[in-house]
């Protein structure tokens, strides 16, 4: 198995990565279970890439079911250390639109009762990593520059409500999540980012916004809409990851 230097995990939207061709499909069993899929490893142009389907084979699992701790350590220890999450988003502010990308700096963490370290057996000692900024500059830098060289538009910043899901939210609750300065909403940014600092990985999110979030839109969110949507923002999001892998082209 050849170790790539960059992962990426494939979230509602991604169940494959176009272009990617698998030299190595991989299963692996961790400390903390069995990971969401098997890794796959392959060349996407040319370049050493591993992928894995976060909801797994099929978008089967859902987000408050997912095993995240097993999902980053499979990628640490036989994969990357450059993680690029893909993730669908609702949009709380009004950019991006829907359909289009955000690079989000910030985060927070509204979820509940998910295993968020693998700290928690006290066997080493109390462990505790600073989290100031949530998200690997340089790999933020990267995709921000792979989206100009592309003309893509996408936000360059913002903050991340990661909520428990798997319902969908009320008006008041994005009301609520906007007060707090939240400008985008997903189900899956955590413990998967708060993980990815443990392991000492190089992790951020490409998010695609697949919809106004509740109350922001003129009617009723449907998954039709949903997946329409992100059948378009994710043409985008492959452009992104093609021009981003030439910067590790070079081992």
């Amino acid at each position: 198995m050849r170790r790539s230097r960059l992962a990426v995990i494939g979230g509602t939207g991604l169940g494959r990565l176009e272009g990617l061709v698998i030299e190595e499909e991989q299963n692996v069993v961790t400390p903390y279970g069995l990971p969401s899929g098997p890794l796959l490893h392959g060349r996407l142009d040319g370049v050493p890439v591993t992928f894995l389907t976060r909801h797994g084979p099929g978008h089967t699992i859902p987000p408050h079911r997912i095993n995240y701790r097993a999902n980053v350590w499979a990628l640490r220890e036989h994969a990357a250390d450059t993680v690029l999450a893909v993730a669908a988003v609702g949009g709380i502010a009004p950019e991006p639109p829907p359909g289009g990308l955000c690079v989000p700096d910030q985060i927070i963490d509204y979820t509940w009762g998910r295993a968020q370290t693998f700290h928690d057996d006290f066997g080493a000692g109390i462990v505790h990593v600073d989290f100031t900024r949530p998200y690997c500059e340089r790999l933020r830098r990267w995709l921000l520059e792979a989206a100009a060289a592309e003309g893509i538009a996408v936000r360059p910043d913002g903050t991340y409500a990661a909520v428990q899901g798997p319902r969908l939210e009320t008006a008041a609750e994005i009301d609520r999540f906007e007060r707090d300065g939240c400008h985008i909403i997903g189900m899956t940014g955590m413990p998967e980012a708060g993980l990815a600092r443990e392991a000492g990985l190089c992790y951020a999110t490409l998010a695609v916004c697949a919809n106004p979030a509740a109350g922001r839109g003129p009617a009723e969110i449907t998954l039709a809409e949903i997946d329409a949507t992100l059948a378009r923002g994710m043409k985008a999001v492959g452009r992104v990851l093609r021009r981003l892998v030439s910067r590790f082209a070079v081992d």
